[in-house]
């Protein structure tokens, strides 16, 4: 596989018994362990976010066989069960965190399941996972007034500086969805990379505010972890979720032409 493409893993709960919301997308701490394993033995070496986005920016080399290994929303089994494996084997990740779902002071309500507290993601970001923004309540930005869309944002990065010392580099987008509107804010608050899904390899020519990842969930065996890593037959492991997110799609540009509308009559 070319260092020109770059398979960036999307996990979310990592967890013995998930809430019955996060199901689907969490994988259990035994699967998880093994996934790690086959990352060991097939020489992978996990990357940050923010050192991905450094290399491709400068031109700087990546390693033969780069990964990230990347977990959405701040599940509390991200640390109980996930941390203690990537220490084990050395492997860096990135965390990105809904700042109104940690458990804490800045909590606005609408979590899916336990999360971590700041404590939490504080040993995190110590222990080396590099924490990048997720929006502050989690919505789906591309349906978001302009005015709402820069609080979620800028909010979340205000709220990450304030707990954790230094302002994130790295954010992705909640549900995967973005514009160039929802791009153009992410980048004008101060990110330098922000990641979706599309459930394809992350290759340069995406530029550093649309890269694409590939979804790991409950159902994801050994056998197919192994093909998603190497990139091997995506197209037919992801077909149905695409024809989803083709449907879905225009589902929210006429939501967004109705918003639109609605604005324009204020």
């Amino acid at each position: 596989m070319s260092v020109d493409r770059v398979p960036i893993l999307m996990y979310h709960s990592v967890a013995h018994s998930p809430a019955r919301a996060t199901y689907g997308l969490s994988v259990s701490p035994e699967a998880f362990a093994a996934q790690m394993r086959l990352l060991a033995e097939r020489r992978f070496t996990p990357l940050t976010a923010q050192r991905l986005a450094k290399a491709w920016r400068t031109g700087s080399g990546l390693p033969e066989k780069p990964v990230l290994i990347t977990f959405d929303d701040g599940y509390e089994g991200v640390h109980r069960h996930a941390l203690p494996t990537l220490v084990e084997h050395g492997f860096a990740a990135t965390l990105f965190a809904s700042t109104g779902w940690v458990r804490g002071a800045h909590e606005s309500g609408g979590a899916l399941d336990l999360m971590l507290s700041w404590d939490q993601v504080r040993e995190l970001a110590a222990a080396g996972v590099e924490i990048g923004g997720h929006s502050h309540s989690h919505p789906q930005l591309d349906q978001l007034t302009d005015a709402q869309l820069w609080f979620e944002v800028a909010r979340c990065r205000e709220i990450l500086a304030e707990e954790l010392g230094e302002p994130p580099v790295s954010f992705a987008y909640p549900y995967g969805y973005s514009d160039r509107r929802v791009r153009d804010t992410v980048r004008a608050a101060g990110f330098t990379i922000s990641l979706a899904v599309g459930n394809a390899l992350a290759e340069r020519p995406q530029g550093p505010y649309a890269l694409e990842r590939v979804t790991v969930r409950r159902s994801t065996g050994i056998g197919e972890f192994e093909r998603l890593v190497e990139g091997r037959g995506l197209g037919r492991l992801f077909v149905r979720d695409r024809v989803l997110t083709k449907g879905y799609a225009v589902v929210r540009r006429t939501r967004q032409v109705v918003r639109k509308a609605s604005e324009a009559r204020v």
